[in-house]
């Protein structure tokens, strides 16, 4: 979708998701793709929408996000569905997307398990001040539901690195270890950058005995509500957009995508699919958090 470019300052990135039954998700893409093509100021980013509800990220001054956010929440033609979704907002000096797109796909972030429904039950919500006591208990196995270029660039002190190079591949780790943790009567504790993988994850694994933990609102959100965030937290956060990575107070970095992808298993091929996307005048992938 074209779109007047974006200011090169002033700008806010915002990024949400709600898991909810969608009976006509064809529909619901008509909608947004009005809602974000309405005239006024520019409005970048990627929008996926599924039969198990949206996942977006978009970028524009803090008045039209304003305006964007209202609208998701109270268009009536949405009937309520995203009311009350938390958006997470952060601060921008790169320009994060050069497109508005609104995409139908099968899944809004593919686990590779058919028939998960995390819009009914998923694990245990954490908040951010109650999170940094969870992960210090010994009983505690601590996930990261991130893939291993992301774990390198930054994570929680103790976590593990499941060494997976997509989404798909996280329940193999979990299929192989899970007998163990339950003989062991270990609890699981999953982060991600946004919380919408572990949602997708805890609610796959809500029946295989062992209590599931999960970040209320994911890295972003632990960045935003914990000012010492960098006590718990080693290094920066990748972010799928073109200012790479964010440090513990949501400031983007100086981190470049060579950073990011050198020295991994198939870290040319993504290095080389990012530059082609910032090439074309897009951005740094779809959403993934």
């Amino acid at each position: 979708m074209s779109v007047p470019p974006l200011p090169a300052t002033g700008l806010q990135h915002t990024a949400f998701y709600r898991f909810v039954p969608l009976a006509e998700p064809e529909a619901v893409v008509h909608v947004l793709r009005e809602l974000t093509a309405q005239s006024g100021e520019a409005l970048a980013g990627s929008i996926l929408v599924a039969a198990e509800g949206i996942n977006g990220m978009l970028a524009a001054t803090p008045e039209r996000l304003d305006a964007v956010e209202h609208a998701l929440q109270h268009d009536p033609r949405l009937e309520g569905r995203f009311l009350d979704m938390t958006f997470k907002r952060s601060e921008c000096k790169t320009v994060p997307f050069h497109k508005m797109k609104v995409h139908l796909k099968a899944e809004i972030v593919p686990l590779g398990v058919p028939g998960v429904d995390a819009a009914m039950d998923t694990g245990i919500n954490v908040s951010p001040r109650d999170w940094r006591e969870l992960i210090t208990q010994p009983d505690v196995v601590l996930l990261d539901n991130r893939n291993s270029f992301e774990y390198r660039l930054g994570r929680f002190a103790n976590a593990i690195d499941p060494q997976v190079s997509n989404f798909r591949d996280f329940p193999a780790y979990v299929r192989a270890h899970v007998d163990e943790w339950k003989a062991s009567g270990k609890r699981v504790a999953m982060y991600c950058t946004g919380g919408i993988r572990c949602e997708k994850t805890s609610a796959w694994m809500k029946d295989m005995g062992v209590p599931v933990y999960q970040l209320e609102g994911g890295i972003l959100n632990y960045f935003r509500e914990m000012p010492d965030a960098e006590r718990d937290w080693q290094g920066e956060c990748f972010v799928f957009d073109n200012r790479v990575a964010l440090d513990t107070q949501l400031r983007e970095t100086s981190t470049t995508l060579d950073d990011v992808y050198t020295g991994e298993p198939d870290g040319a091929w993504r290095l080389a699919r990012a530059q082609r996307l910032q090439a074309a005048g897009g951005d740094g992938g779809e959403p993934s958090s």
